[in-house]
């Protein structure tokens, strides 16, 4: 039987071409497209490679590589370019994961970093962890927040990951408590989007214990005293600590993220438990350095003032009178026979700038102990 030759392209007539009228284009099937596919695919391999070649050659030429291959200035700008060209957010976010990993490899070739984070595996604090650093560093799990702290102060590791604040409740104490005793600094910051879960390897009405830290059971407490009221609430040290648990015994759950789920081999019973559906924590990156202004900076600081009437609204007035404006402040009790308060407060600008310079100078002279945390860029709440 003669083969059947391939049907023709279309080709407009003269009336056509003189109404103006242009012929539906001849659409690409199967083996077509996926031609097309592998051709980008080998172009972005391509790309890709170049692009962390010709970006680890810039490090490796700097002063400082190690220091010059941490600066934010290189995903600011991939983030505004990203955002100027409109793309919606399930792609801008693939996107900007995709660079997360290239920068990451781009680093490894310099410098493999090792970070400290509260763990095991697929804590909450490992998430932001890879969101900061990507897959391509040596992450190195601790059990406690002091750990974190003791590692980069002992110089065990380049960094250190550790929860500072949370939408829902508040302040992280064991992470104020570390910044009064060991001289770390601030060096960037992660806001994670926390979406809780609940997590065991048994149905949801075999479960007579479900296990999480102390603050993702605080942040599901409704939810838990709706749904799970025959289930006796176990505080651990960690989530993914309480995936563990849920997966060696019968009958627990744990609180967790689904990423947790995955890696403990655990159903998911029941997703976004969280009371608040804005639950979002603040991480910040701790070492030994402060970076370079961006532009679009905030600064930490550590404040003891004098404990008399008034000491504390002059103090704020410093911020008023100098145009700055303060964006959180936390009191921490004194330890010890001493009455009055630390107190943690973050305002925008760096260090470096005038502003900030000016009232620090002038707060300085009043404070009974004043400690720069550190300058780093504004962050903004990721999924």
């Amino acid at each position: 039987m003669a083969k059947k030759s391939p049907p023709a392209k279309s080709v407009p007539t003269p009336a056509e071409r003189s109404a103006g009228k242009t012929p539906e284009p001849v659409k690409k099937t199967g083996p077509n497209i996926d031609a097309e596919l592998l051709k980008l695919d080998r172009e972005i391999i391509r790309l890709v490679n170049k692009r962390i070649e010709v970006t680890s050659k810039n490090w490796m030429a700097q002063p400082v590589p190690h220091k010059a291959m941490f600066e934010t200035n290189i995903e600011d700008s991939i983030g505004s370019l990203i955002s100027e060209s409109g793309i919606g957010a399930p792609t801008a976010t693939a996107i900007r994961g995709a660079y997360r990993e290239i920068l990451s490899g781009a680093r490894g070739l310099v410098k493999v970093r090792r970070v400290a984070y509260l763990g095991p595996a697929y804590s909450y604090t490992h998430l932001a962890a890879i969101e900061k650093f990507g897959t391509q560093v040596d992450f190195a799990p601790v059990s406690t927040i002091a750990a974190v702290f003791e590692e980069v102060n002992r110089g065990s590791v380049d960094y250190g990951i550790v929860p500072v604040e949370n939408s829902t409740d508040g302040r992280i104490v064991d992470t104020l408590d570390m910044f009064t005793r060991l001289p770390l600094k601030i060096c960037a910051e992660v806001q994670l989007s926390i979406n809780h879960n609940l997590l065991s390897r048994c149905p949801r009405a075999e479960v007579t214990e479900i296990y999480s830290k102390p603050q993702a059971l605080s942040q599901c407490r409704d939810w838990l005293s709706r749904n799970m009221p025959q289930a006796r609430l176990i505080e651990v040290t960690s989530t993914s600590t309480a995936a563990q648990l849920a997966r060696d015994k019968h009958g627990v759950a744990a609180v967790a993220s689904r990423q947790a789920a995955v890696m403990y081999d655990l159903q998911v019973l029941a997703e976004g438990i969280q009371d608040n559906k804005h639950n979002v924590t603040r991480f910040a990156v701790i070492g030994d350095e402060i970076g370079k202004p961006t532009g679009r900076d905030k600064t930490a600081i550590l404040l003891q003032i004098a404990h008399k009437p008034g000491a504390l609204a002059d103090a704020l007035a410093i911020f008023k009178n100098n145009k700055i404006n303060l964006s959180w402040i936390e009191s921490f009790p004194l330890k010890g026979p001493e009455a009055g308060y630390l107190f943690f407060v973050d305002f925008e600008g760096h260090i470096a700038d005038q502003k900030p310079k000016r009232a620090l100078a002038e707060l300085e002279k009043s404070a009974v102990r004043l400690e720069v945390l550190g300058s780093y860029p504004r962050s903004d709440a990721v999924e």
